[in-house]
């Protein structure tokens, strides 16, 4: 009996990811969601607990492209080190957290991961899960209609908790591991670039830089997922958010209080028994 359920568990855990992922769908991009997993759930109590520890004038929000980039886990030491050389003095924090859609982000603001905080800038890189959530061919305007309206209502809730803050909305990063993506992810962004004045709300697509024309990504700005970047995308990234930083915050301090970052609970769980 025992041997049949540790067969069943990758079976059981593909079907709850495919519910999960047909729910979300299903809902739109503009209905806040959480996670079911207790991994998740318990990384948002990290989060939770991490916005009372230090000073943050500068708050990241996104999927695992954001939260790589500030996270604590060994095997992303040197894009640690990127981010620390990049925005030390900033008192920058990373609220990423891998795999969440737009709908989870909503869900973790609505839960208290911003409230309180009082950044001066909020950089929110949000979409490129839902953009692979469904099959996307003869649905590229229809799916990236959905989320950017689901980008703007994040946009609409960083304003609500932080009224005073810039807010700086990336455009999705190109990703070549299925490349009819790309046309959805270049009009997610066309339409969510329309919701920037320039003043309180900027737009940066870094696309430019990371890939050419036709989408091709450059060599060495991604992992060989052609998915996550490497530390030559988010230098690209960096360079692209600095002047934005500087025009609100001044130029770095020469100390910084921000939080310390955080990592995948699950790498530190005492092993089951």
């Amino acid at each position: 009996m025992v041997a049949l359920k540790a067969g069943l568990r990758p079976l059981l855990l593909l079907v709850q990811g495919l519910i999960c992922t047909t729910v979300l769908a299903a809902e739109g991009a503009s209905a806040p969601a959480p996670r079911r997993d207790a991994n998740s759930l318990t990384a948002h109590q990290q989060l939770l607990a991490k916005k009372t520890q230090g000073r943050i004038d500068v708050y990241f929000i996104g999927d695992s492209i954001t939260r790589r980039w500030g996270a604590s886990d060994p095997q992303y030491s040197e894009l640690l080190a990127n981010w620390k050389k990049n925005f030390h003095g900033w008192n920058a924090a990373d609220f990423g957290w891998g795999a969440d859609h737009v709908q989870n982000m909503l869900w973790r603001l609505d839960e208290g991961e911003l409230t309180d905080v009082h950044p001066k800038a909020i950089v929110i890189m949000a979409g490129t899960n839902n953009v692979a959530a469904r099959p996307v061919a003869g649905r590229e305007a229809e799916i990236a209609a959905d989320i950017a309206q689901g980008i703007g209502t994040l946009v609409d809730r960083a304003r609500k908790l932080a009224p005073r803050a810039i807010i700086v909305v990336m455009g999705i990063t190109l990703r070549n591991d299925n490349m009819a993506y790309v046309p959805v992810i270049r009009q997610v962004n066309a339409l969510v670039s329309k919701m920037a004045d320039g003043r309180t709300v900027r737009f940066l697509d870094i696309n430019d830089k990371l890939a050419d024309a036709s989408g091709k990504l450059h060599p060495g700005m991604t992992d060989p997922d052609q998915l996550h970047l490497a530390v030559p995308g988010y230098q690209v990234w960096a360079d692209a958010l600095k002047p934005v930083l500087t025009s609100v915050l001044g130029p770095p301090a020469a100390t910084d209080s921000a939080p310390p970052p955080t990592g995948d609970p699950s790498a530190s769980a005492p092993p089951r028994r």
